[in-house]
């Protein structure tokens, strides 16, 4: 996809282009009745006050609109909705591309106009200036739009604000309004393009260049769908783009305006669809539609532009494509938790651009669903037939359109699905990573437990000789006088001391299931029994030592032509 050389030597050329506004969709169509009016907003008594009236001469010059055609749109609502800014701007340099599309389908390029301060009354002047009666259409792509411009096309063509309001604001719109003999139809569509990251770009064509791939870290992951999607791994990003168009569709000479934003959000400029024009004209297939049709209804050349954001979103999903199989294969072989980050912020674009899609086939339906109304009075039965089969291409290249933006989103719910299996991989993942290092865990502390246990029983075997220990090195009349304690005295005190400790703490610690299931506790052992463990535990012993006798010396002295029989019994 090509683009002005202007973009990138500007001086923010290697900066990211800047996120869009939120499109408030309630002043995006004139049917409307408050444009760029809030619940809040105050509104202009002076306006309830003064009856509509007809404009004088002087207000209906092109430099008073947009309030000499709509007198209804006050400086307020110019202010919010950032016509005031466009208008204001008189000393910009604005240049104009035309196209002119003859009666045989032949599309040729036209003298580009610069609209600048010093000659702004010469561009009235050319709008005003007779076009062959051959042209059925001029088509004209504004780059770099001007105030004056601004108020010229509105002016000349008698185009709504909402127009320029739906465009400024990157709202989606599309409605049909000044229905007679023709009628004007505004289409405002937003669309995804992918290009290269300017921010990772060479500086010239020259300069040696390696890619590398940025690792974005936890805080750069910022969830917002209006801003540019970085595609870590291809060095791309994902930017919005829009496609503005008002048609003004007239028995004779049909007009064509194509509004195209800053250069710096990296849109598509003005140019670049007039080139794209120009190579659908030379489209053998395009070629032969505009042939047929171009002479009743121009609106075939809205719909082949049409097919460049279908072209955007194609690229940008091929490349989305790639940036989802690059982060399955770092989910695969890494638990890096800033990989479920970026996963949520594709996923949250793709949830956006599903939006996107319908907006667009929203549109494409508009425009078939919109005939010409040149179409709807034929004068004869020749015409007619003419004018059936204009109908009838339409319906079956929008036809052709609808079904592939229904590709474009099946294929966008394929990667979403696929991305929702990546992101359970992640979390699957980190899981298994965290139960491993619980395991670890829990075999530390069952290692600590056991070493305490044998600090403990170490301590118990010793707690005993250190209390006897003690009692005989008090110092009190009973063992100081005459000193007459002995060793054999301390280890007579002692070892019984001992084996009563040791016998105490094993009775506690004694189990047994209840042989006779009176108590279903199964941890239940009897006093008699817990005491009584020395005995019980020698017995036991003692049982399987006997019981493993018997058995050895059974197996001995089978016959060895005796055939093993079940029902034996010791």
């Amino acid at each position: 996809m090509s683009f002005p050389i202007e973009l990138y030597t500007t001086a923010n050329a290697r900066e990211m282009p800047p996120r869009i506004p939120q499109p408030s969709h309630r002043h995006g169509a004139p049917s409307g009745p408050w444009p760029f009016l809030d619940l809040d907003s105050e509104i202009d008594l002076d306006l309830l006050a003064n009856p509509r009236q007809q404009p004088t001469a002087e207000q209906r010059h092109w430099s008073k609109y947009p309030q000499s055609l709509y007198p209804n749109w006050t400086p307020a609502q110019q202010q919010k909705s950032g016509i005031t800014k466009i208008v204001g701007h008189v000393r910009g340099r604005c240049t104009i591309h035309h196209v002119h599309v003859w009666d045989t389908g032949i599309f040729t390029r036209e003298e580009d106009h610069v609209v600048r301060e010093d000659n702004q009354e010469e561009y009235w002047e050319k709008l005003h200036e007779e076009v062959p009666v051959d042209v059925r259409l001029r088509a004209l792509f504004v780059d770099s739009l001007s105030g004056p411009v601004l108020q010229m096309l509105g002016t000349k063509f008698n185009v709504e604000p909402f127009f320029f309001s739906s465009s400024f604001n990157w709202i989606p719109a599309r409605y049909q309004e000044a229905v007679g003999e023709g009628d004007h139809i505004t289409l405002t569509l937003t669309f995804i393009r992918c290009m290269q990251n300017p921010t990772t770009m060479p500086s010239s064509p020259t300069s040696s260049y390696s890619p590398t791939i940025p690792t974005l870290h936890s805080e750069e992951q910022v969830i917002d769908t209006q801003a540019p999607l970085r595609l870590s791994s291809t060095n791309q990003i994902l930017l919005p783009d829009i496609l503005a168009i008002h048609m003004v569709r007239l028995p004779g000479l049909s007009t064509l305006i194509s509004y195209h934003p800053p250069h710096t959000h990296r849109t598509t400029a003005a140019h670049t669809l007039r080139t794209r024009l120009l190579a659908a004209g030379q489209s053998v297939y395009w070629n032969k539609i505009f042939e047929k049709t171009i002479s009743h209804d121009p609106t075939f050349v809205l719909l082949a532009l049409l097919w460049y954001p279908l072209y955007a979103f194609d690229e940008s999903l091929d490349a989305l494509y790639l940036h989802i199989s690059w982060l399955e294969g770092r989910v695969i072989a890494t638990t890096d938790m800033t990989l479920t980050q970026q996963l949520h912020v594709v996923r949250a674009h793709l949830l956006h651009y599903a939006s996107l899609l319908d907006d667009f086939r929203k549109s494409v339906l508009f425009v078939s669903r919109t005939p010409n109304p040149m179409l709807e009075h034929p004068s004869d039965e020749a015409q007619a037939e003419k004018f059936a089969f204009v109908k009838d291409l339409m319906q079956n290249e929008s036809t052709n359109l609808l079904d592939e933006i229904a590709r474009l989103e099946q294929n966008r719910s394929m990667q979403d699905k696929r991305l929702k299996n990546v992101m359970d991989l992640a979390f699957s993942s980190v899981n298994l990573e965290d139960s491993r290092r619980m395991q670890r865990l829990t075999e530390a502390a069952v290692r600590d437990s056991a070493a305490m246990k044998q600090i403990s029983y170490l301590t118990m075997f010793f707690l005993p000789a250190s209390f006897a220990a003690a009692v005989f090195g008090m110092n009190v009349d009973i063992l100081a006088d005459g000193t007459h304690g002995t060793l054999a005295h301390y280890f007579a005190f002692a070892a019984p001391l001992t084996a009563i400790t040791v016998w105490v703490i094993m009775a506690f610690q004694y189990r047994k299931k209840d042989p006779s299931h009176l108590i279903h506790d199964e941890n239940y052992v009897s006093v008699w029994d817990k005491f009584s463990w020395p005995w019980t535990t020698l017995r036991r012993k003692l049982m399987r030592t006997r019981s493993g006798t018997v058995k050895s010396g059974r197996t001995l002295s089978r016959p060895a032509s005796k055939a093993f029989d079940p029902t034996d019994t010791p």
